[in-house]
């Protein structure tokens, strides 16, 4: 039974990276505000939000709690360490922008109206976007690191 644990725990850390991963990678992809006009921006932020705002967060802190457990089981003498704990240092730099710099964000969306968007909304979507594409790029490079982790850590690698 301990013989699947750790390749069970690498399969779901992988998962759940990946859905963050591709969720965010989706969203920038397919979602590049500047092209709305001021009520689809609000409606389709706030759809977003509505339907991610709390998922995304929790498959994050999934992610990262996995992560944890696998670079803890890893050892410091191993190979796969270092690559594991950069894929922790990339999920924690996105869980941190996410909280600190799109959710604050997204709460102040979240109280417009296209009656009642202020003056200066674009600098917000456009500072919103800015954090998006940081938290792109350290969820993506998060899951590149976890996946050269587990390759890294397989029976008779290296």
């Amino acid at each position: 039974m301990e013989s699947l644990l750790k390749p069970t725990l690498q399969l779901l850390a992988i998962l759940a990276a990946a859905m963050v991963s591709g969720s965010v990678f989706g969203i920038w992809r397919g979602y590049d505000p500047a092209g709305y006009s001021p009520a689809a921006f609000v409606e389709v932020h706030q759809g977003a939000v509505r339907g991610l705002n709390v998922l995304l967060p929790a498959i994050g802190l999934a992610a990262i709690l996995l992560t944890v457990i696998l670079t803890v089981q890893a050892g410091r003498q191993s190979r796969a360490f270092p690559l594991y704990l950069l894929a922790l240092l990339g999920f924690l730099a996105g869980g941190i922008v996410t909280r600190f710099g799109n959710q604050p964000i997204n709460a102040v969306i979240m109280q417009w109206t296209a009656a009642s968007m202020p003056a200066d909304w674009q600098a917000l979507r456009d500072s919103w976007w800015t954090w998006h594409k940081l938290r792109l790029a350290a969820s993506v490079g998060g899951l590149l690191f976890l996946v050269a982790a587990v390759l890294a850590d397989r029976p008779g690698a290296g």
